[in-house]
């Protein structure tokens, strides 16, 4: 029988100042920044939906990062701390130096408006992973479902699985515009969703679509995408299909304003 033992690892947590080495539009919505340095040597992520800590300049335009101390993370006193938020690195290449992030372009926050103004030279402050979580790779077929926040984690994960590995794939995009190529080995079915302007805090395209799959075999399932719909589609999954919690990985993503934070 198998264990499908799921297990998460600590990594040392370091912080590392870096440059922009490139800047990619890839679909209406959504840029890739490649960053590179010297200080990006030794970066180690080792799970699909690992996320590292971006600072952006504060409000005078310095980077004000944390460093470890006897209670945490401690901000120097006196100074303004970055903007910070949680990102998936998308593609590390150690040979080149390199390390792709994809930014959502959305709203006006501190992530993407620096994401849509980066050029060449620009520097970005990064911590972490401080850890991954490795999905056990015996179980019969993987789903995961996810809005575009949740693309990166996805390209990356169907970039990364064998030949044979079965998956099925949902996708919610703002557009058809959103579209992207997800090269994979894997014996995967991708279907996109798009909102065509339905807010994202109110659609229901995962939902419906997630109601339609019923994998044959052990199945995990990955879910990442606003934070109450996420506990949705979870306490679905649990009450209605009867998987096994541990089987299910659901994470809220970002949170509208009427919800509430929700990792498993």
């Amino acid at each position: 029988m198998s264990l499908h033992e799921s297990r998460r690892i600590q990594h040392p947590v370091v912080f590392r100042r870096l440059e922009v080495t490139e800047a990619i539009d890839l679909t209406p919505h959504m840029r890739r920044i490649v960053v590179g340095g010297r200080e990006l040597e030794g970066f180690v992520s080792a799970s699909p939906e690992d996320h590292v800590k971006l600072f952006f300049p504060n409000p005078d335009g310095e980077f004000v990062t944390p460093t470890p101390g006897p209670n945490g993370l401690e901000f120097p006193p006196g100074k303004t701390p970055s903007p910070m938020r949680d990102y998936t690195p998308r593609l590390y290449d150690a040979q080149a130096g390199t390390l792709a992030i994809d930014f959502v372009l959305h709203g006006d926050g501190p992530a993407s408006t620096w994401a849509a103004q980066a050029k060449v030279g620009d520097a970005l402050a990064m911590g972490g992973p401080r850890g991954s979580f490795l999905v056990a790779d015996d179980f019969d077929h993987y789903v995961l479902v996810g809005d575009e926040t949740a693309l990166p984690a996805i390209g990356r994960w169907l970039s990364e699985m064998p030949a044979g590995r079965k998956a099925t794939v949902l996708i919610e995009i703002p557009e058809d515009a959103d579209r992207q190529d997800l090269p994979t080995q894997a014996e995967a079915t991708v279907h996109w969703l798009p909102r065509n302007g339905v807010p994202a805090q109110r659609s229901e395209r995962l939902e419906q679509a997630l109601d339609d799959v019923s994998p044959a075999g052990d199945t995990f399932w990955w879910i990442a995408c606003e934070s109450r719909r996420a506990r949705v589609m979870r306490k679905f999954l649990e009450g209605h299909r009867n998987v096994p919690k541990t089987w299910i990985k659901s994470t809220g993503y970002w949170k509208h304003a009427d919800s509430e934070d929700d990792e498993d």
